[in-house]
């Protein structure tokens, strides 16, 4: 379980939360959340319909694969998901609340994610991220990889991919006294 905590000026009031792995009894809130943040953007109900499937969380998926839910004392705000194939992690999952979105709970999520990707030893980070959410995985140090085309209901739209490298946390460099001339 891990802490965060965030100060920003002229914005919302950072939470306090923390992050645990989640549980399969979590399955039905972690999709209704996701649902949530997805309808946040304004895409049209059939498109909420179209994706509701890969929105969808399992008991069987939560087995499957690394899921951690953030709370802000004992309301669900926000959770990731990573899928780990042999070194390779990709971001399968980062949604926020609504209104939890901007307090550093992504942020939080995020650098959580990236921590266990890397204890799996996985190199790199990868992500097939929302259009909207691009500026925020940017932010996070990831770094544009393409884009993958995802058309719906013959809408012509392109999904950006990023990567992000994966380097172990060093304490830093100290120098050491040099030895006096005799």
């Amino acid at each position: 379980m891990s802490r965060a905590r965030r100060k920003t000026s002229g914005a919302p009031a950072a939470l306090e939360i923390r992050i645990r792995r989640a549980r399969l009894k979590d399955a039905a809130a972690l999709t209704r959340l996701a649902l949530a943040a997805k309808r946040h953007w304004g895409y049209p109900p059939s498109w909420l319909r179209q994706w509701r499937r890969e929105l969808t969380l399992t008991p069987d998926y939560l087995r499957a694969h690394p899921v951690f839910a953030a709370f802000a004392g004992r309301r669900l705000v926000g959770f990731s998901a990573l899928v780990l194939r042999r070194r390779s992690a990709w971001l399968d999952h980062l949604w926020v609340r609504p209104r939890a979105m901007g307090r550093g709970v992504g942020r939080a999520l995020f650098l959580h994610a990236e921590r266990a990707a890397l204890e799996a030893g996985a190199p790199r980070l990868r992500i097939e991220g929302d259009p909207h959410a691009e500026g925020f995985y940017l932010r996070m140090g990831a770094r544009r990889a393409g884009r993958k085309s995802a058309a719906v209901d013959g809408v012509k739209r392109f999904l950006p991919l990023f990567e992000k490298p994966l380097a172990p946390r060093r304490p830093p460099v100290t120098s050491a006294p040099r030895p006096s001339p005799r």
